[in-house]
Formats: structure tokens, C-alpha cells, sequence
């Protein structure tokens, strides 16, 4: 009789491997680990919020109850924000990014060596955003109606809207206001001079401004052929579909009180409030969410333009030994390259012109070999 064959005896499974760490020394996080986190920052922010609006508006005796939906929309902005922005920064390459950009950001050494550089950037790189004149100055110029218009509804609407600011009247009518912040008395003012004017339609102004900037950037997706190649309707087109109703519409409920009497200014409160809250909504997750970002990027060109200005000398091209810019930024951007498990970061040491070389000969070398 033969034996029977023998089996093997079942093994354990091998444990899996741990994460490699990044460049930076930090293992890379799964997509649930990232996402628990950014839902409990979000939920730590939204918190924060409701007890700063709580408390701004003096235990809510400041606070509007006609306003709550637009409060409410504010808190979910506050939680996919936070949520957007710690899944961004978990990125391998964002995560650099920040880190230096706010390490630069932060820097006592940079600041002395160098106190008027942050001021700055801070105007020309946030406020002014002159890199957007090198493309065009019609851009440029439609970007600053739109930005300053969205900062002064913003400095105008959440205040309101959270119960911070107030304005009374001493006699129930006016023309005679004052203007409160956290219940302190700040101002008082005449609302039939020009001060009063511009208090009492500051919002008006803005929803000009985004008008016609929002219009000019909604005309040009329509007409230029390159906008429109790799546009997306969702995320390109609502966001200017969205401001331009939520500008007419505010401006609309101005035209009602003062030309109509009030007719008709129910249906367009209810219209203006629900475009309103529909976008604060969707900032997060759109195309604004850029907004958020850019403090990051004026830390990344701090950091450039703080490590040009030590004594080291540039690093120079592998290949033609033409300057490309200082040790410390190309070692940070081999850094991000291997964090991404891009393994050509070697290609960091080379200039732009050295690498389309390169390119090419790869190319003819291997896939038109042969080919004449």
C-alpha cells in the first residue's frame, strides 16, 4: 500500500508591511486614518464657531433669528473647509508645502533678515495678485473686482450674520445710528450723509463689483477657445453663475425696498438666501477652495525668496552648469519627488532646457530607433 501523499501544514500569514516613511520621516497615512482626521478637525472647528457666535452675540441677544439659515451655512463652510483642508495638507507633496511655507511664514531669522519681504508678498502675492497681470490685464483687473467684491460682502455678511455687528437707532427711525461690535459702541453716524450711505449699502457696492467681475470671467469661458477646452461646468461655471444670482438678487432686494415699496421682496429674500447658502456650501469643495490655499503658497515663495538672499551660492545645472536656484529649494523639491514615489528625483538638478534635451534624446534613442 502507498502512504499518503502529505500535506503541507497551513503557514500564517505574513503581516504586511508597514508604510515607508516620507522624506520628511512621517509614514503615509491610509485614506481612513486621513479622513478621521479631517472629520474630527472639522467638527473641532464647527464647534469653535457656534461658541464664537454665541458668545459674540452676547449669549444670542445680538442675534437675528431671520438669519439663522445663513449662520447655519457659515458652520458647514467652517466644517468642509477644515475637512478640505486637512485631507489637502495630508498629501504627500501639500504637506511639504505647508510645513515650509509656514515654517518660512513664522521665521523670526527670516524676518530679521529681511522685515519687509512678508508685507509684501502679502500685498502683491494675496492682495493685488500682480502675477495674474503678466497673463493678461483684463484678468487681472476682473480678478480684483471679484476678490475685493467677495472680501467686503464677506467683512459685511458673517459679522452681520453671527450677531457681532449691530446697528440701533436711538429713536426707532433714525436718521441717527450707531454701530456696535461685541455690544461696545464703535461708531455713530448719520445715515443720510455720505458715511451713513456707504454703511447702509456696502453690500449693494460689492454685488457691483462681483458683477462685473464674475461677468467678465463668464464671457471670456464662453469665447476663448483654450478656457474652454478644459472647462468643467460644475467646477468652473457654477461658481460665477452663483455669485452674479446672489449679486443680483441683493441688489434686486434694494431696488424692492426703496423703488417698489417692498413688492415682491419676499420671493427674492427667499431666492437670495437660498443662492447664498447653496454656495457657502459649495466653496469647499469648488473651485474657492483656492482661496484657502494661497496663505500656504505666499509661505512657499517666502521661503524662495528668504534662501536667495543667503551667501550660498545657486546650485548649478548637472548637465550645463547653469545656475537653477539655491541647495535648500532644490533639495525640498527632490524631497516632495520622493515623497510621491516619483523616482526620478535626480531630475530636480537639472535646468528646464537640459531636461527637454534629455527628453528628446531619451526618445529618438529608444522609441525611434531604427527610424530614420
Amino acid at each position: 500500500m502507498t502512504e499518503p501523499p502529505q500535506t503541507a501544514e497551513p503557514t500564517a500569514p505574513e503581516p504586511e508591511a508597514a508604510p515607508a516613511p516620507a522624506a520628511d520621516g512621517r509614514a503615509y497615512q491610509t485614506p481612513a486614518a486621513v479622513r478621521r482626521r479631517a472629520v474630527l478637525a472639522g467638527a473641532a472647528v464647527s464647534v469653535l464657531l457656534i461658541l464664537a457666535i454665541v458668545l459674540g452675540s452676547r449669549l444670542l441677544r445680538d442675534f437675528d433669528s431671520a438669519l439663522l439659515p445663513y449662520a447655519v451655512a457659515t458652520v458647514f463652510l467652517a466644517f468642509g473647509v477644515a475637512y478640505r483642508y486637512t485631507v489637502w495638507i495630508s498629501a504627500p507633496g501639500a504637506r511639504r508645502l505647508f510645513r515650509q511655507g509656514w515654517r518660512s511664514f513664522f521665521s523670526a531669522d527670516n524676518f530679521r533678515k529681511a522685515p519687509t519681504a512678508l508685507p509684501k508678498m502679502i500685498a502683491t502675492y494675496l492682495g493685488f495678485q500682480k502675477f495674474l497681470g503678466a497673463r493678461s490685464h483684463a484678468r487681472w483687473a476682473a480678478h480684483q473686482l471679484l476678490f475685493w467684491g467677495c472680501i467686503l460682502a464677506a467683512l459685511i455678511t458673517f459679522p452681520l450674520t453671527w450677531g457681532w455687528f449691530t446697528f440701533t437707532s436711538g429713536t426707532g427711525d433714525g436718521p441717527g445710528y450707531e454701530m456696535r461690535i461685541w455690544g461696545f459702541k464703535v461708531l455713530g453716524f448719520d445715515s443720510l450723509n455720505i458715511l451713513g450711505w456707504l454703511m447702509f449699502h456696502g453690500l449693494d457696492i460689492a454685488a457691483v463689483l462681483v458683477i462685473a467681475g464674475a461677468s467678465y470671467f463668464l464671457w471670456r469661458r464662453m469665447k476663448d477657445r483654450a478656457a474652454i477646452t478644459g472647462q468643467r461646468f460644475a467646477y468652473d461655471l457654477i461658481p460665477l453663475i452663483a455669485l452674479i444670482v446672489i449679486s443680483v438678487t441683493g441688489l434686486l432686494l434694494t431696488f424692492s425696498s426703496i423703488f417698489l415699496h417692498g413688492g415682491g421682496y419676499e420671493f427674492l429674500a427667499i431666492l437670495h438666501m437660498v443662492s447664498v447658502v447653496f454656495t457657502l456650501i459649495y466653496i469647499p469643495f469648488g473651485k474657492f477652495f483656492h482661496i484657502v490655499q494661497r496663505p500656504a503658497a505666499v509661505g512657499m515663495q517666502l521661503f524662495k525668496y528668504t534662501s536667495r538672499r543667503k551667501d550660498e551660492e545657486l546650485q548649478t545645472c548637472r548637465r550645463c552648469h547653469e545656475p537653477i536656484d539655491t541647495p535648500d529649494y532644490v533639495e525640498n523639491l527632490r524631497g516632495t519627488m520622493k515623497d510621491l514615489k516619483l523616482d526620478f528625483d535626480e531630475w530636480a538638478e537639472y535646468c528646464p532646457r537640459c531636461k527637454r534635451v534629455l527628453r528628446g534624446s531619451a526618445y529618438l534613442t529608444h522609441v525611434k530607433k531604427g527610424f530614420k
